[in-house]
């Protein structure tokens, strides 16, 4: 022991590993916030106590994960860990420790060669190799003094780096405000991983005289700031405000820039408006050299209730048409209260889309929710349903765009369209059980532009009634229905018959079959259960005469596994079709035993017509074939990187392919697919389709799999991404995207080439580029949904995690 003066004591030298020991077990308590373990103390002389009856013991509950946030307030204060070589002091006033220092409290450790802590003021001094874990948030200096309790303090020459966002940089001085919020002086910051070479350069750095950050609200502020990407300034900013995680904030968003060759060179600088948690905002001008100033707005909500999107534009003068352009659409779902006592909630779904004139569909190409170009609908619907009964009110307007080497026939509006159906499943009759029976019922008032129909405008009321009884059993099904379909008209004007009113009555009967055989089987060393899976579904269906009725929503059905087996040849209720068919069919499957998965699937389907078909569309042929033409489709997922598929309609009277469509795709691992299909239909098309997400790197042999974060050899990977869109008969390409990415770590870089086809005559081609730092902005155009859309199953080099935990970097 050393000597000691009255006011003061001194420790004999205790081994590192010993003081670690001693407390090893308070201190991972108090890290994970929980209570320190209780010590024995000294026995004291104590007043004599009436022993309290025992309480029961609180119940303790079992959790897997440490808490990211310790309690905090009165109760849950923590105690302080002091480690180092050598410790000296006065009791309750300062503790001086040289060699290996270290202070621990809650989250918070601090390292240094020395430290001097001070009880009174709660305050720690540390110089030498300093290092402090926050929370998960580390920064490194010579020099440090900060208070304990509430993270006031200054460091001198630190680095630091933040967990959230792996964001880091170096400064002259930082200054804590608190234990959320900090100002570093003189600083840079970039979320490029940070190495020991002393040659190593940021690939991007963000330099001001300060930075402000604010962990609680997940942003940082830089003044005075310019941005240098590989060592070259390209932007500079008075005050820039960027965030420290994916959390909304408002604010200049990116600007985004492209070339268009329609519109020319297009600048666009977004304002976000973070309105609240549930409601934000975008506005968005964009410069086009060929155009003007367009000027658009997005606005986003929801609700407990109902949720929804607004889009509009407006180009006042443009250039290139000589006036005005503008759009707007609004998509809205959700339920509001009809306060009608029995009535309850009702369904409200709102779809608008109008644009300006004819053209805007090949100027403004994708713009608004709708999913045709040319043909904008706006709908608006009103809904209700209670137990087994639901109904509708609908009213359907439609915007056509036409294009005088294209002209289009506009579909009806629906103005209105009300609905009602009550439905039962597995319902007595009587004393007979199991039955299926449904009542609709539809009227539509139909309207159109005279001048650009050749049919009257109409009142329409449907009714259609349904009876079924499945018997399901292991192995086998059969289904028996009956169907009654009645239909009303009154017209504006009168048919070719003179009248201007119409009915008709089709009673249709069905019967559905099927039996299902399972075996156990082997091929190609794997175990399998194959089934083996029959069906026959026969229909009647009486002609009626409906060759003056208008057809106002009627298309024929396509041909395919899922249409085959209906009733009905046409969609819609103005036709009903005549049968005496009989359908045949039989699937084929091997399924995974252990887990359910369906390795291969074949099935072929084909129809005998027994009576020539009667009943047709306006200007189309009637079937007189007694066989139809002969389905067949194949799916195989041998192994989970190879997926096939195929359909064929074959047909047996001229013994060639109708329509035939094959397709197959490869995605052995993140950020690696490719797909192919072949889309072909006799006389009409011949489509050659091909897309790809690819490593260039695996071209020379660099084939990590490690992807999406630049660390293949060299600390960057390039990516292949592309689809293109080839029509054989015509011998070019009809639609293609094309372009590269670049992984760079800490930035991404892209730049894709799409063109548009936008009528025969014509396309619209366009360069997307983007320069993305990770963490931090997005500059130029945005190509991601150009690629999402185009190319199946691309996975975005960012996808968004989960947040980091604080023990990832505790030490």
């Amino acid at each position: 022991m050393q000597s000691a003066s009255p006011s003061s004591f001194a420790l004999s030298p205790v081994p590192h590993a010993v003081l670690c020991l001693a407390a090893w077990l308070s201190l991972a308590a108090a890290s994970a916030g929980l209570a320190p373990p209780a010590y024995a103390q000294p026995a004291a002389t104590q007043a004599p106590t009436v022993e309290a009856a025992p309480e029961a013991a609180p119940a303790l509950k079992t959790t897997p994960l440490l808490a990211e946030t310790p309690p905090e307030g009165p109760g849950n204060e923590v105690p302080t860990f002091l480690f180092g070589d050598r410790l000296s002091g006065r009791p309750n006033l300062e503790t001086v420790i040289d060699g290996s220092a270290e202070l621990r409290r809650g989250p918070t450790s601090i390292r240094a060669d020395r430290m001097e802590y001070y009880q009174p003021d709660d305050t720690a001094k540390a110089t030498g190799n300093v290092r402090i874990n926050a929370s998960g948030n580390r920064y490194q200096g010579q020099e440090l003094q900060i208070r304990l309790d509430t993270f006031e303090g200054f460091f001198t020459q630190p680095g630091y780096q933040f967990l959230a966002n792996g964001g880091n940089g170096q400064a002259r001085r930082i200054d804590f405000i608190d234990d959320k919020r900090l100002i570093a002086r003189d600083a840079d910051y970039t979320t490029c991983e940070r190495n020991d070479e002393a040659s190593w350069k940021p690939a991007w750095q963000l330099t001001g005289t300060s930075f402000r950050f604010d962990q609680e609200t997940e942003t940082g502020t830089a003044t005075g700031a310019v941005l240098r990407f590989k060592d070259v300034p390209i932007m500079a900013f008075p005050t820039i405000s960027f965030p420290l995680s994916d959390k909304r904030k408002s604010g200049l968003l990116p600007p985004s820039v492209g070339l268009d060759s329609t519109s020319g060179f297009q600048f666009s600088q977004p304002y976000y408006l973070n309105i609240a948690p549930n409601r934000d905002a975008t506005i968005t001008p964009t410069l086009m050299t060929k155009r003007g100033v367009d000027l658009g707005g997005e606005y986003r909500y929801l609700e407990d209730d109902y949720t929804g999107q607004a889009n509009i534009n407006y180009m006042p003068g443009d250039k290139l048409r000589n006036r005005d352009r503008w759009s707007y659409a609004l998509l809205h779902s959700g339920v509001i209260d009809s306060r009608v006592p029995g009535i309850g909630n009702l369904g409200l779904n709102l779809n608008l889309n109008r644009v300006s004139d004819n053209d805007y569909w090949r100027d403004f190409s994708r713009a608004g929710t709708s999913l045709t170009e040319r043909l904008l609908a706006s709908e608006a619907t009103l809904s209700w349903g209670r137990g087994y009964f639901s109904a509708a009110a609908r009213a359907l307007k439609w915007q056509t765009l036409q294009d005088p080497l294209s002209p289009i026939v506009p579909p009806y509006d629906r103005l209105p369209q009300l609905t009602a159906a009550y439905t039962r499943v597995n319902a007595p009759i009587g004393s007979l059980g199991g039955f299926d029976w449904s009542l609709d019922g539809d009227y539509t008032r139909f309207s159109a532009d005279k001048a650009l129909t050749l049919q009257p405008n109409s009142d329409r009321a449907v009714t259609r009634a349904q009876l079924s009884r499945p018997f399901i059993a292991p192995g086998w099904f059969i289904t028996p229905k009956v169907q009654l379909h009645a239909a009303s008209y009154r017209f504006d004007a009168p048919l070719a018959n003179g009248q201007t009113t119409a009915s008709r009555v089709v009673p249709t009967f069905s019967l559905d079959s099927g039996l299902q055989f399972e075996r156990a089987a082997s091929f190609l060393g794997r175990s399998f259960t194959q089934t083996l899976e029959p069906r026959a579904f026969y229909v009647r269906t009486p002609y009626r005469d409906q060759s003056l009725l208008p057809n106002y929503d009627s298309g024929a059905n396509d041909f395919n596994f899922a249409t085959i087996y209906t009733e009905n040849e046409f969609v819609g209720n103005d036709r009903i079709s005549d049968a005496n068919l009989l359908t045949l069919g039989v699937t084929s499957r091997l399924i995974d035993p252990d887990t359910g998965a369906e390795a291969v699937r074949f099935g072929v389907a084909q129809r005998l017509r027994f009576d020539d078909q009667r009943v047709t569309l306006p200007g189309v042929l009637p079937v007189n074939d007694r066989i139809s033409d002969l389905l067949l489709g194949t799916s195989i997922n041998w192994v989970p990187q190879w997926t096939f598929d195929s359909t064929v309609q074959y047909n047996p009277k001229t013994k060639r392919s109708e329509r035939s469509t094959f397709g197959a795709r490869y995605s052995p691992g993140n950020y690696r697919v490719v797909s192919a299909a072949l889309r072909r239909q006799r006389d009409v098309s011949n489509l050659v389709d091909v897309a790809w997400q690819w490593p260039i790197n695996d071209l020379w042999g660099d084939k990590g799999q490690n992807l999406g974060a630049g660390q293949g050899q060299g600390g960057g990977r390039y990516y292949g991404v592309g689809r293109l869109n080839y029509s054989i008969p015509e011998r070019k390409l009809v639609d293609a995207v094309l372009g590269v990415e670049y992984d760079g770590c800490c930035w991404i870089g892209r730049v894709v080439l799409q063109r548009s086809q936008s009528s025969t005559a014509s396309s619209n081609t366009r360069i997307l580029f983007q320069l993305e730092l990770v963490g931090f902005s997005r500059l130029g155009s945005n190509p991601l949904q150009t690629l999402r859309t185009n190319i199946p199953r691309y996975q975005s080099l960012r996808e968004q995690g989960t947040s980091p935990s604080r023990f990832t970097t505790y030490d």
